[in-house]
């Protein structure tokens, strides 16, 4: 599902960048901070930590070859490190001030796991944190493709995001975090802007087969891809430039470990 960098970017990496320093300003870490960043993707949120935080170091993990890769190529600060590694196995027995996750929590099959790990890596009063996007409704651009897809073809619900990822939602944040033994969890909503410059912004993306959305549509003939593409270009209220302005949600979570 997830492994090219230019194809995610194009899907959600332009949009989590813009989550990033929303969560960063929320964590409000103090500078000289060592940090870990689980399931880091392409570095979209180890440049922000970098840009925002002034750290002492960023360790940056990540399970997919390609995205360490890209994220190595653009993010040439020294003070960051990117390995390849799994979230419930991370190769790295340092201790970290601050250890974070950016839009990865859901994809992992055992959340338990990774936040057992997270909080193996993370220092006694340091911080573990996590945001995950509001698959039920507030991620609206997949919130509009899904409910599309799924007037053409009711019998696949179940492979909606919002059904398969119920983690993400504050509740069940919450209890992972508590459960977890992380003391002091609080739970906040991130909303941002996602404007498309015009549909064909919006549409290729999902012919990328990166991501939940785009695999699914990958398996489905051309002439129910045309009419999901018909729909959703019909569905989408633009602006008077052609632009789409929709908004996306993201759910964060904080504690620290005892």
């Amino acid at each position: 599902m997830w492994g090219t960098g230019h194809a995610y970017e194009q899907y959600v990496g332009r949009w989590s960048r813009q989550v990033a320093g929303p969560f960063l300003a929320w964590l409000a870490a103090p500078a000289g901070a060592a940090w870990l960043d689980v399931g880091c993707g392409t570095g979209a949120l180890v440049s922000t930590i970098l840009d925002r935080t002034r750290p002492a170091s960023v360790l940056g993990i990540d399970r997919a070859g390609g995205f360490v890769q890209a994220a190595r190529a653009q993010v040439t600060d020294p003070r960051a490190q990117f390995l390849v590694g799994d979230a419930t196995q991370l190769p790295t027995d340092a201790r970290h001030d601050v250890t974070v996750s950016g839009l990865v929590l859901n994809f992992v099959p055992d959340h338990a796991a990774m936040l057992r790990e997270m909080v193996r890596v993370t220092r006694p009063g340091g911080t573990v944190a996590a945001y995950v996007w509001d698959y039920a409704g507030g991620m609206q651009m997949m919130r509009h493709f899904w409910d599309v897809a799924l007037e053409l073809s009711p019998d696949d619900a179940q492979v909606d995001e919002a059904d398969r990822f119920p983690i993400c939602a504050p509740d069940a944040l919450a209890a992972l975090w508590e459960a977890g033994g992380l003391t002091g969890t609080t739970v906040t909503a991130i909303e941002i802007p996602t404007v498309f410059r015009d549909f064909d912004d919006y549409w290729q993306p999902f012919l990328r087969k990166q991501g939940a959305a785009p695999a699914y549509l990958a398996t489905l003939d051309a002439g129910v891809q045309t009419q999901i593409r018909e729909r959703l270009e019909a569905r989408l209220a633009r602006t008077g430039d052609g632009r789409i302005p929709l908004t996306a949600r993201a759910w964060a979570v904080q504690g620290r470990v005892p």
